[in-house]
């Protein structure tokens, strides 16, 4: 199955775990790194780009920090764009039925901050719903997310596992074909 996964971090070089989780998509043979800060650092999106990447993959990966309880703001601009109306849905549109949305994302706070009375007030599942539901309006079949909290007080030891642990969550995926400690190069690939 062909992965695509779409990164949204505006500082990927800042971020200890969405940089290794880009080690480890790098090591998967048939995935597709699209570093979207670092192809529209204007904001100004490809849309006929963005829409054949998704044409041409099956398992479509969103992976990005939680921000402010939603998506950063180029993700939504993404989706506002490239989700058109009669391209990805309306009346009789199967674009992107059957494929998958996975969510990817590193949050702050800790599991028992995203709880029912926890100092978040919702658990990280109730902030999801939008992306749940946008899946559900594209056809596409909504994987369970993976989420790393706690990831402004990781220490090592937890950082060396994080990609690791990423690519043992779904299912089907080969194992690496090399170590996941080579150092990313940030730019963005194509299919």
């Amino acid at each position: 199955m062909k992965t695509l996964v779409h990164l949204f971090h505006p500082r990927l070089g800042q971020s200890n775990i969405n940089r290794r989780w880009a080690e480890a998509w790098r090591t998967l043979p048939g995935t597709t790194l699209n570093l979207v800060h670092e192809q529209y650092p204007d904001g100004r999106i490809d849309i006929a780009r963005e829409q054949a990447l998704l044409l041409a993959h099956e398992r479509i990966v969103f992976q990005h920090p939680l921000y402010w309880y939603s998506v950063p703001p180029l993700m939504k601009a993404w989706m506002d764009e490239v989700l058109q109306h009669g391209w990805a849905y309306g009346r009789g549109v199967r674009t992107l039925h059957g494929k998958q949305w996975w969510s990817v994302i590193s949050a702050g706070g800790t599991a028992e901050d995203y709880q029912a009375g926890g100092f978040n007030e919702y658990s990280l599942s109730e902030l999801l719903k939008p992306l749940q539901r946008t899946a559900g309006m594209l056809g596409m079949q909504y994987l369970p997310p993976h989420v790393e909290y706690g990831t402004h007080q990781q220490d090592a030891t937890t950082l060396a596992g994080v990609g690791e642990r990423l690519l043992r969550r779904l299912p089907g995926l080969p194992p690496p074909e090399r170590p996941l400690d080579k150092p990313l190069e940030t730019r963005a690939e194509a299919a």
